[in-house]
């Protein structure tokens, strides 16, 4: 019996050594992950990813702006180089009934990029008031560094202005000097190979200045034509 009880002791005492030495290697696992050394690694870790974020970020933002550089689209340039008169004519109350036909020429100033316009519309306006109604011009591709011409006949029915318009009408046919404004509306989009930017609205605004007594048909002088605003 006195030798059963003593190694049930020695074996309850060996229990505790192994249990002690389990403790202390947890322990001395605890305070390694602690340690300086560690949290130096971790720290390090942590920086070098931030700095291969901050180098992609950095080499996406450079290829970018030498896209940019390389390809950056110019808006296009309009201008107006002959206009005709066939018909103008106003009644009470004041409607206007007008046919008129433009020629305007637009460039594309770029060398890489294609301009591509849709959903074009024309009319003619006096004093700031719309003169025809509007007309819608087919799909225009224009390649690049290229000149297209269009010619569209504007007018129709009567259309509804004010006193104003009526009368100043009148008298600028005594005078000879008529001011008119072509106007262009429309989406356009830039190609630069197979890459295509999202649409834009464009608006274009040429203001001209003809020669035009009343009673004349036909081709009439420009006296005054700058180059149009254009605004995308």
């Amino acid at each position: 019996m006195a030798e059963e009880q003593q190694r049930q002791e020695e074996t309850h005492q060996t229990q505790n050594q192994n249990k002690t030495s389990d403790e202390k290697h947890t322990n001395m696992n605890r305070k390694q992950n602690m340690s300086p050394k560690g949290y130096t690694a971790k720290r390090s870790a942590g920086s070098l990813i931030c700095k291969i974020i901050a180098i992609f970020l950095l080499l996406a933002g450079v290829t970018a702006l030498t896209l940019w550089l390389v390809y950056r689209p110019y808006k296009p340039r309009f201008s107006v180089v002959d206009a005709a008169i066939y018909n103008l004519n106003a009644t009470s109350p004041p409607f206007i009934s007008t046919s008129m036909q433009f020629t305007l020429i637009t460039r594309n100033p770029n060398k890489r990029v294609v301009i591509m316009y849709e959903k074009l519309s024309a009319y003619v306006s006096y004093r700031n008031q719309q003169i025809t109604p509007p007309i819608y011009l087919p799909p225009l591709y224009q390649e690049t560094k290229s000149t297209v011409a269009l010619s569209p006949v504007l007018g129709g029915g009567p259309v509804p202005v004010s006193a104003e318009v009526v009368n100043g009408l009148m008298m600028d046919e005594s005078y000879g000097v008529v001011s008119l404004r072509v106007v262009l509306l429309g989406r356009l989009r830039w190609k630069a190979g197979a890459i295509r930017t999202g649409r834009y609205g464009v608006y274009v605004k040429c203001d001209i200045w003809v020669g035009l007594k009343k009673g004349f048909v036909g081709q009439v002088p420009l006296l005054g034509s700058p180059p149009c605003k254009v605004d995308v």
